[in-house]
């Protein structure tokens, strides 16, 4: 499973490109993720990057692995010290 993220070209923005949508799809390869992407929104100006939809991560308190979205704050995230710190 892989989760597209997809950028637009934006001269207004420090970066030159400003975040529009994330794509989840059940395709097991980046390039056909990206591909599956590509079929709704045409143009040149677009940029897609693909990633892992689920990671492994260690929970720090208990030393568990288990999975978590990818774009998971850090705060949120049983991995991270700031999450227990509460």
């Amino acid at each position: 499973m892989y989760t597209v993220e997809v950028y637009k070209d934006d001269k207004r923005s420090k970066r030159g490109k400003r975040f529009i949508t994330k794509v989840d799809t059940q395709l097991s390869t980046p390039e056909s993720a990206i591909e599956e992407a590509k079929k709704s929104h045409k143009g040149d100006k677009y940029h897609f990057s693909a990633h892992k939809t689920y990671v492994t991560r260690k929970n720090i308190m208990s030393g568990k692995e288990y999975q978590e979205r990818y774009d998971t704050p850090v705060y949120c995230s049983p991995s991270a010290e700031s999450y227990w710190s509460m």
